[in-house]
């Protein structure tokens, strides 16, 4: 591996380069706004700020907390520079003890009363509660107890997509979808560089940091990441089945360890999805906090992932009735049709009775090809003049 010259003795485990403790550096430091609704104010915070603020707060309720680490597409970006998954949220995990509904409680209390660190001054903040910084601040709040899985996630409302979300970890069961997202980076001495250190890091003099891959391997795993390669371990296993996550690889130009492996493994992510959203709204409803989660901005691109994803659900569904995969497929279709409406390149399709298949355009000088199935199921391609 060319960035991670010196491995641990666990597999699993690397010793981050200088250029990846810098970049981790840039991100931990960089000033993201949580923004309040209504009449709240912005807040102005870093991750290494937000980090040490709740850490330290848990320290003084008895909470211990055993590490903290960045995590998903933020510790990917960090390890990879640009390596074609982007990042949006910022991901921070805390590995921590709860043993019970009052240890969730505490938590979620620490996180809510941090927030006043970070109101600008001026503000008061002797009758601001904490349901008011939840109603003000909070995009979601998750809490999850199982007897396998036990963890919360409170996450920071950001307009642009940028959440900062934290995650306070007993136990769960599955932490990646893919081995490209599968990383995390521990923190800790890089916290205590920052508290105990006046010297600015350098490549000669910076605290060791360690990445891990929950994935298992992390030279299998960086080098999926470096060279956009697709690899997973029992999708069955993962909520959904990785099935959105797989497509959006897909559609940026990430490719298959093994062609013949992911055909099943296409199977078992179906399977998975429809089993986990078996009802035409749930899946509506998924589809459409996915696309706005990841393609906000990215509106060609919207279309080729749905493009794709019918594709895959297509070749791959096995577990449906045929009624029920026709209306899956015409579900997606029919996002893919509004999408192109939303960008002027065909008229509104309002009064439209046939579902449309879209289909990969093809250029033809001045003009696109999509295709267009009647009601009959019979296609024929409609040309439609560029934007």
């Amino acid at each position: 591996m060319a960035e991670n010259k010196h491995q641990t003795n666990n597999a699993s485990c690397s010793v981050l380069s200088w250029d990846q403790v810098s970049r981790l550096h840039t991100v931990l430091s960089e000033v993201v706004p949580v923004h309040g609704r209504g009449n709240f104010p912005t807040l102005k915070v870093t991750l290494k700020d937000i980090v040490q603020t709740v850490r330290g707060r848990l320290e003084e309720v008895n909470v211990q907390v055993h590490d903290v680490r960045l995590n998903g597409s933020a510790a990917g970006q960090v390890l990879v520079k640009d390596n074609g998954l982007g990042c949006k949220d910022l991901d921070l995990v805390f590995r921590v003890s709860l043993a019970g509904e009052a240890e969730f409680q505490l938590v979620r209390d620490v996180v809510l009363q941090s927030l006043l660190n970070f109101l600008p001054e001026g503000v008061s903040k002797l009758k601001i509660s904490p349901m008011t910084l939840k109603e003000a601040y909070i995009q979601k709040l998750v809490k999850v107890y199982t007897e396998a899985d036990r963890w919360s996630l409170i996450s920071l409302s950001n307009n642009h997509g940028r959440n900062i979300e934290l995650k306070f970890v007993d136990r769960i069961r599955r932490q990646f979808e893919f081995s490209v997202d599968s990383f995390q980076i521990i923190l800790d001495s890089l916290l205590l560089y920052y508290s105990c250190s006046e010297n600015p890091m350098s490549e000669h003099f910076h605290p060791t940091v360690i990445g891990e891959s929950m994935y298992g391997d992390f030279e299998a795993a960086f080098n999926h990441l470096r060279n956009r390669l697709i690899a997973t371990k029992n999708p069955e296993e993962i909520r959904g089945g990785g099935l959105l996550k797989y497509s959006n690889l897909l559609v940026r130009n990430f490719k298959p360890t093994d062609r013949e492996q992911i055909k099943t493994l296409e199977r078992y992510m179906c399977s998975r999805f429809f089993i986990d959203f078996p009802d035409i709204l749930e899946q509506q409803r998924k589809l459409e906090q996915y696309l706005q989660n990841h393609f906000a901005e990215e509106d060609r691109s919207k279309y080729d992932y749905l493009v794709t994803l019918r594709r895959v659900v297509n070749e791959s569904t096995v577990c449906l009735m045929g009624h029920e995969r026709r209306q899956t497929l015409n579900l997606i279709s029919l996002m893919a049709l509004r999408v192109l409406v939303e960008q002027n390149i065909i008229p509104n399709a309002t009064n439209v009775t046939c579902y449309y298949q879209p289909a990969p355009y093809v250029s033809d000088g001045n003009f696109s090809s999509y295709y267009v199935p009647d009601t009959c199921g019979q296609s024929y391609p409609t040309w439609l003049p560029c934007n």
